[in-house]
């Protein structure tokens, strides 16, 4: 299959291949899972910005399994400028978006070279100039393949050292809530800030934008028990009873039990609670609606079913495990999300979400998010003081926090490193995430691991725990983790050096440290002014006291001389 999928204008003027098998390439007709697309691929408040990127997923089609990337580069220029002004161009200016649907997620890949086709296609000054963008489409069917998803490659433009120098220690507490699989909305414009961003955070987990966003865009409605029952038969006896069949009855508790559990790894007393309401030998070992796999032991000697181990994450891992199966099973992950999608946030078959917006109702509408990270002050809005307690950094964490903003910073001014170098560079910071992961997932598996894991945070870890993608992997054997050193990268004894931290950290993170932070600054600033105030009252004084003195032995010298004169006289 080729790795571009489409490429496309805005509103669909000219799309290649055709969207629609067998219509023509000015079909302006989509596909009801793909209706958001123009508004994906030319943004909210698009007219604020010359020109701007968009990376965003759409939802695979019928027949396919896996999301499908999109990235958008647009422009506008003024329509008296044009060569050739088509009917349907009636503003002072006009706005067109290039789009490419790929197979794969290489956005870094694929906006540098659509940004490049997208400002020779408007130096032509002719939109109905389209032999570029079949050249385009050609081109990187032939320069793309699934080898660029082992390479450095998949990150261009994706910096982790700038994310670092940012947000600082805050990078941690982000990395903790999308392992929590909650519900975060990233803010800020322009768009392409807002989806690097996004996209850059997700780059700190091992494999999961190489091989762990194949589900991330996928979600299936929940029906209601009034539709389960109502496509049901029954039947009306003349003594007023109702009747229903056997098989009628088994299909409904089949049917609630896949609606119940569709996005939920099912749990073995689940399993009990349902004996006797449908027969679990008769369950496939597959899902096929919902996509969860259940795997089911036959019944035992005392006649319950009991899941095994086992859970596949549907995702392609490596020996670790990994990636987590984060964004799976209704939990998605949205770069860009236009406003006409707003529903989702609410829509009870999505668990939670990473999400990027731009327009100010997402921000707003607080109570439809856990999380809400406002890009530009690099500060992270969280609302329930629960949730706050799960993210409160141990003093291991801080220790692993520092160090990264430690030499992120040390290493600012070195021209030679510009993110490619090793210890301070992007590969390395994202190497530093890997170990912590390595390390987390090692000491769930010890026998000790409520002590091993208290340094990543008991509250934490006890929420993590129940989390589909730890539930996931922890069905499932791992033979390479016996290498891994189980442990907080920074475990150790407390120390003066981690009282420094952890009150810098308070004083940057809580508002009651800011309000301290700035009262202690205000002071500062008041102390320095009054010194120069008093240094100039007392510098003043002196010279009025000094010239007040002079002042008075000049006036006692003045008698004596006079009185010395008409001596003299006299005689």
């Amino acid at each position: 299959k080729s790795t571009v999928v489409f490429l496309f204008l805005f509103q669909v003027e000219f799309s290649y291949p055709p969207i629609i098998p067998g219509a023509g390439h000015d079909s302006n007709t989509l596909p009801e899972e793909w209706k958001y697309l123009p508004f994906l691929a030319l943004p909210d408040g698009a007219h604020n910005h010359q020109e701007d990127t968009v990376y965003f997923h759409l939802p695979p089609l019928d027949g396919q399994q896996k999301c499908v990337y999109g990235v958008s580069c647009y422009r506008q220029m003024e329509a008296k400028v044009l060569k050739v002004r088509e009917a349907d161009i009636t503003r002072e200016t006009v706005q067109k978006s290039v789009c490419v649907l790929s197979r794969l997620p290489l956005f870094g890949l694929i906006q540098a070279k659509l940004q490049l086709i997208t400002h020779a296609y408007f130096e032509e000054k002719d939109f109905s100039q389209i032999s570029i963008l079949k050249e385009l489409y050609d081109h990187m069917n032939r320069s793309l393949s699934c080898t660029a998803l082992e390479g450095s490659q998949i990150y261009l433009g994706l910096s982790a050292r700038d994310l670092i120098l940012h947000f600082k220690h805050k990078v941690l507490i982000l990395f903790k809530l999308i392992l929590l699989e909650k519900k975060i909305l990233f803010y800020v414009t322009p768009v392409k800030r807002l989806v690097e961003t996004l996209m850059t955070v997700l780059s700190l987990f091992p494999g999961i934008i190489e091989h762990g966003l194949a589900d991330s865009s996928h979600y299936q409605p929940r029906r209601s028990i009034s539709e389960d029952f109502s496509s049901a038969e029954i039947k009306s006896a003349d003594e007023e009873s109702l009747s229903m069949s056997t098989t009628d009855i088994t299909n409904i508790s089949k049917d609630l039990l896949d609606s119940e559990c569709e996005w939920e790894t099912l749990e073995p007393h689940v399993m009990d609670e349902m004996e006797g309401k449908v027969d679990i030998t008769h369950l496939n070992t597959f899902d096929t609606d919902s996509g969860l796999p259940i795997t089911v032991q036959p019944q035992s000697a005392t006649g319950q079913g009991m899941l095994s181990s086992g859970l596949v994450s549907g995702l392609q891992e490596d020996q670790y495990g990994l990636p987590l199966a984060v964004f799976t099973k209704g939990y998605l992950c949205m770069p860009y999300m236009a406003l006409q999608q707003h529903h989702l946030l609410s829509d009870i078959s999505v668990r939670g979400f990473v999400a990027g917006a731009t327009n100010i109702l997402f921000r707003q509408q607080r109570h439809l998010s856990d999380a809400i990270v406002d890009v530009d002050e690099a500060r992270i809005q969280i609302h329930d003081p629960e949730l706050r307690k799960m993210l409160y950094l141990s003093t291991a964490d801080l220790r692993f926090a520092d160090y990264l903003v430690k030499h992120v910073t040390e290493n600012k001014e070195d021209v030679f490193l510009d993110g490619t170098g090793w210890e301070g560079g992007d590969e390395w910071i994202r190497a530093q995430f890997g170990l912590y992961v390595h390390s987390l997932l090692s000491s769930a598996l010890q026998q000790d691991h409520e002590r091993l894991l208290a340094d990543y945070g008991t509250a934490f870890t006890s929420a993590w725990k129940i989390t589909h993608n730890y539930r996931v992997w922890i069905s499932n054997k791992h033979p390479a983790m016996a290498n891994i050193t189980p442990g907080h990268p920074f475990q150790g004894q407390y120390s003066v050096a981690d009282v420094k931290i952890r009150l810098s950290h308070s004083m940057q993170n809580s508002e009651r440290g800011k309000k301290f932070g700035n009262a202690v600054m205000s002071t500062s600033r008041s102390v320095v002014q009054t010194g120069k105030a008093v240094g100039q009252s007392v510098g003043g004084a002196l010279t009025v006291a000094k010239s007040a003195m002079s002042s008075w032995f000049s006036m006692l010298a003045q008698p004596t001389a006079a009185v010395s004169a008409s001596s003299q006289s006299a005689d």
